[in-house]
């Protein structure tokens, strides 16, 4: 028997699932923007060059100024946050099915606390946020020699 899916999942994995205990997740409460399906969102390719890195992170549907950049001890955070335009339905009609919700999602990488703000470049386009960050040489720690006691 066919079941409707939805993201190339079973719709009923949940409900069918008899090893699992049926309780509430309650873990997914703050994702209101995307629902459970948050977690595959924020896709991101990192490509090492010679001299820096790329980083690739989509955020399809998200405008330039809705999206931002913070430098935290060494923590790249990227956060998005995105609000529905209330005045949406009476402009295009009557809503007759809604999936898309208004919220926030943050991911963090750690990329050293060499960098400084001014090391890192930011590109946004179709719905691509593309960074470009400089590899840092940390300093090198002196070797532990040992001092020879004579007598």
């Amino acid at each position: 028997m066919l079941y409707p899916s939805i993201f190339d999942e079973n719709l009923f994995d949940d409900l069918l699932n008899l090893s699992v205990p049926v309780l509430p997740d309650f873990s997914d409460l703050d994702r209101k923007l995307y629902g459970k399906h948050a977690a595959r969102l924020m896709k991101t390719d990192v490509h090492e060059q010679e001299d820096h890195y790329e980083m690739d992170i989509d955020l399809p549907g998200f405008k330039k100024e809705e999206i931002s950049l913070n430098l935290e001890d060494g923590y790249l955070i990227i956060a998005a946050a995105k609000g529905l335009d209330k005045d949406e339905k009476t402009k295009k009609g009557r809503l007759i099915r809604q999936e898309r919700y208004a919220g926030s999602m943050q991911r963090s990488f750690y990329v050293g606390e060499d960098l400084t703000e001014e090391d890192i470049k930011a590109k946004f386009e179709n719905g691509v946020l593309r960074l470009t960050l400089p590899k840092k040489e940390t300093p090198k720690v002196p070797e532990k020699k040992t001092i020879l006691i004579e007598g």
